[in-house]
């Protein structure tokens, strides 16, 4: 292992918990003391939890040996280097270690942003070098993405998988491209939770809430972008734009940029969207104050409304399928209803000459605690208050744009899944796994496109894209042909 840092020891402590003994190499003893500390602290974690038992701890640790001196990983079979994201510095490390390794022994970089094959170039055995990108905490975190390089002979590749699924990982094949699955798929989450608060859609707290209510991700985008840091996560979105040629799809949000800026990072700094500090009030969402509403006296629903009718399951109120209603909407009190299609809740008072109220995608309707909604006036805004009162929800009203908030969000993530999928990054199921195990998501983008239907997707996003007029929401023609490998 080259690197004793947080990656490099947390990698080091995976695989010494696997059974294999581990050589770490460092620089200096400051940085071995502190991947030392990190992997005894790591151990205690796991003996506290019930994971191992004492000795099984001592053994964990006594497995990693430290050192300054490249010529004691001689004999080793794999190295896997996880040091500072420069190229020529890795170069470097490389030009030593060959002089010291078997010529059988297979070299893995950790790196997030550079390419494995040109990381490879120059190098005696580029068939020996492969990526084996592990997430943060690497003891905790399930994904390894596992990248071949121009030159990296299959075998190697194959062998490596197999090791990281027995290290416990879920190990997926990435092709060689910037961002690989997750960091290039995971970019319009941050995106267009900028974007909704740009266009003042909602404050911060309410737009972070949503994600977490309606759509089950652990951490809303700002608040996570808070936590990563602006800066590291404003230059990956910037590395990947550049990467990629200036790819629309990718465009960095000027917002963001505009907080690292003004020196607002996030929680290391004390500030970033949100403020933090000991008398700092908690960030809540704003709810709109109403009484309880009576009951409506009829709720007609539209042929295939599964979700409409499992949200309407929570009223207790019986409701009535009528076919001259359209297909995913409801009719209470002469005011349609249903939930976001892409298009705003005036284009659906317009098309249907009545009120219209427009919902956000929940992931179990009747689970959710909040009502996100639009609405065409204040007609279709009292209902919308009376249906919250009735499924015992709090009401969140947006601003009328088209896709909303949550359904935007994850229309934008599935049509950049489909674009890896064309560009043969990975096949649909592995980006899935990916996106489940790299970055927490409670779903993965091509599964879910599956679940709404590739048509309706497509539509959704045809409908952004034409309002917007903003072509970064053009569907990908895998959406539009949904195509075998997506299914």
């Amino acid at each position: 292992m080259c690197g004793a840092g947080a990656m490099g020891a947390g990698i080091a402590q995976v695989a010494a918990q696997a059974g294999h003994d581990v050589v770490v190499l460092d620089r200096d003893d400051q940085a071995l003391a502190r991947g030392r500390a990190s992997i005894e602290k790591g151990a205690g974690a796991l003996l506290k939890r019930g994971k191992i038992d004492a000795a099984e701890a001592g053994a964990l640790v006594s497995r990693v040996r430290w050192t300054l001196d490249i010529s004691t990983l001689a004999g080793v079979g794999l190295v896997i280097e996880a040091i500072v994201e420069d190229a020529a510095v890795k170069h470097a490390l490389y030009s030593g270690l060959e002089a010291v390794l078997d010529k059988s022994a297979v070299l893995a970089t950790n790196t997030s942003s550079l390419s494995v094959s040109r990381l490879a170039e120059g190098l005696a055995r580029p068939a020996q070098f492969i990526g084996l990108h592990f997430f943060n905490p690497a003891p905790i975190m399930k994904l390894v993405e596992v990248v071949s390089g121009a030159d990296t002979n299959p075998a190697v590749a194959a062998a490596s998988h197999t090791l990281m699924e027995c290290w416990g990982k879920v190990a997926v094949n990435a092709r060689d491209v910037p961002g690989f699955i997750v960091n290039r798929i995971a970019r319009p989450f941050y995106s267009e939770g900028w974007r909704a608060l740009e266009e003042n859609t909602s404050d911060a707290a309410t737009l972070d809430f949503l994600y977490r209510d309606l759509a089950g991700f652990r951490m809303g985008p700002l608040e996570l972008g808070d936590l990563i840091g602006h800066d590291i996560n404003c230059a990956a979105a910037q590395s990947i734009f550049d990467a990629y040629n200036g790819h629309t799809r990718f465009t960095p949000s000027p917002g963001q940029a505009r907080l690292v800026a003004a020196g607002r990072l996030g929680r290391k700094s004390g500030r970033g969207v949100y403020e933090y500090g000991n008398d700092v009030e908690k960030h809540t969402p704003n709810f709109i104050e109403y009484d309880t509403h009576s009951a409506p006296e009829d709720i007609a629903v539209g042929p295939d409304t599964a979700a409409m009718q499992a949200l309407l399951n929570a009223t207790g109120i019986q409701c009535e399928t009528k076919q001259h209603i359209a297909p995913g909407f409801a009719e209470i009190d002469d005011v349609i209803v249903g939930f976001c299609n892409g298009r705003t809740a005036g284009a659906l008072a317009e098309e249907f000459q009545k009120s219209a109220l427009c919902l956000d995608w929940m992931r179990d309707p009747e689970a959710a605690t909040a009502l996100a909604f639009s609405a065409s006036n204040d007609e279709a805004r009292q209902t919308a208050l009376r249906l919250a009162a009735l499924c015992g929800k709090g009401a969140i009203e947006l601003h009328d744009r088209p896709g909303l908030v949550v359904f935007r969000t994850l229309c934008q993530l599935a049509n950049c899944a489909a674009d890896a999928v064309h560009d043969q990054v990975a096949d649909a199921d592995a980006i899935d796994r990916a996106m489940i195990n790299g970055v927490n998501y409670p779903f993965g983008p091509m599964a879910w496109a599956k679940a709404q239907g590739f048509a309706r997707i497509d539509a959704a996003l045809k409908a952004i894209a034409d309002v917007t007029g903003d072509s970064i929401y053009n569907p990908c023609e895998i959406l539009r042909a949904g195509c075998e490998d997506c299914k």
